[in-house]
């Protein structure tokens, strides 16, 4: 796993622009807030996500998440249909904080062109987007 800074980012992920991580299994595209941005926004309060059977695109806004101080919103990083929702992080929202890569995931996607992964970055790329973010936006917190 990469460690950037503080922030957690597991190599076998694909990254969004949009602080959205993937985990592929088969042709489904696992989906959850990385741990830049829930760190950023800090304990997340509510979250609301994308039905079971909506048809989501690429890029778009399909959720928002809230704390005390923050409202974000949630992508989806491929287009496809919703096949799962976490429910256990609707009731606890927290779970996202504590474990954004595992118990903390949002939401599946059964990807209508798997081919769109590569318009999501990993490895050293991602790790160099994330530096950038990092500057931009966690210093201006301090």
């Amino acid at each position: 796993m990469a460690k950037v800074e503080e922030y957690d980012m597991p190599d076998e992920l694909y990254y969004h622009k949009e602080f959205m991580w993937v985990r592929v299994e088969g042709e489904e595209a696992v989906v959850g807030l990385n741990d830049f941005s829930q760190k950023l926004a800090g304990e997340i309060s509510y979250i609301e996500m994308p039905e079971e059977g909506d048809e989501v695109k690429q890029d778009e806004a399909i959720g928002s998440y809230e704390t005390g101080k923050w409202l974000g919103k949630l992508y989806a990083p491929v287009s496809g249909e919703v096949t799962a929702m976490n429910e256990e992080v609707e009731d606890e929202p927290t779970l996202v904080n504590k474990d954004p890569y595992g118990e903390g995931w949002l939401f599946k996607i059964k990807m209508g062109d798997p081919a769109q992964l590569d318009n999501l970055m990993k490895g050293e790329e991602a790790i160099e987007w994330l530096k950038g973010e990092i500057a931009k936006h966690a210093k201006e917190k301090k």
